[in-house]
C-alpha cells in the first residue's frame, strides 16, 4: 500500500515543474510588477513571467541575465522569477559585509568597510535634489564651478579676484590688497 502511495507521489511531483534556471531576453518595466521574455533549461518560453523584486530596488536586467524561475502550481507560463544575475557585470572582490549597486555601464555604489561609501559615475554624476547638506567637511580635487548654467565661474577665479581687488580710497588713491587673502 505504501508504495502505492510513494508511485503517486512521485508521479505527481514529476508532472510539476520545479524550480529551475532560465536566460532573459527582454524585460517590459512598465507594468506594475515587471514582465519578463526569455527561455528555460529545457528551451521552455518564457511569455509574461513576472520579475519579483526587493521593495526599495528595482532593475531592467540585461539581455543573457539567468535568473530562477519558480513555477506557481508547477507551470512554467505561471512562473515568476525571484532571482536575477549577471556575471559579465557584477562586481566582484567585495568584503564580507559590504553591498553594491551597479550597472552594466560601469556606475556603481559601493558601501565598504570602515563607513565608507565609494561611488563611481563612468561620466557625471548628477544629483536631482532642492538642496544638498553636508554636515562634515567637503574635499575637492578640481574646480567647483559657481552657477555653472548661466555664469561658469569657479570658486578659484573667485578667489584669484578677491585676492587681488583693491579699493578706492576717498581720499585718493586706491587701498592695498586685502590682508586676509581667501
Amino acid at each position: 500500500m505504501w508504495a502505492d502511495v510513494d508511485k503517486r507521489i512521485k508521479r505527481a511531483l514529476g508532472s510539476m515543474r520545479l524550480a529551475f534556471r532560465g536566460r532573459l531576453m527582454r524585460v517590459n518595466t512598465s507594468p506594475s510588477v515587471a514582465l519578463v521574455q526569455g527561455e528555460g533549461l529545457k528551451l521552455e518560453k518564457l511569455q509574461d513571467n513576472e520579475l519579483f523584486q526587493d521593495y526599495g530596488f528595482t532593475s531592467n536586467p540585461p539581455p543573457g541575465t539567468e535568473g530562477i524561475v519558480l513555477p506557481i502550481g508547477g507551470k512554467t507560463v505561471h512562473g515568476i522569477v525571484i532571482a536575477t544575475e549577471h556575471g559579465s557585470y557584477r562586481l566582484t572582490g567585495l568584503k564580507s559585509g559590504e553591498v553594491a549597486l551597479y550597472t552594466m555601464f560601469g556606475d556603481s555604489i559601493v558601501l565598504r568597510q570602515n563607513h565608507e561609501i565609494e561611488i563611481v559615475a563612468a561620466s557625471e554624476l548628477k544629483i536631482t535634489c532642492p538642496l544638498v547638506t553636508i554636515s562634515g567637511d567637503l574635499k575637492v580635487k578640481g574646480d567647483i564651478i559657481d552657477k555653472y548654467d548661466t555664469q561658469n565661474e569657479t570658486v578659484a577665479s573667485m578667489r584669484d579676484i578677491y585676492n587681488s581687488h583693491t579699493h578706492n580710497d576717498p581720499q585718493g588713491g586706491s587701498v592695498s590688497t586685502p590682508n586676509g587673502l581667501m
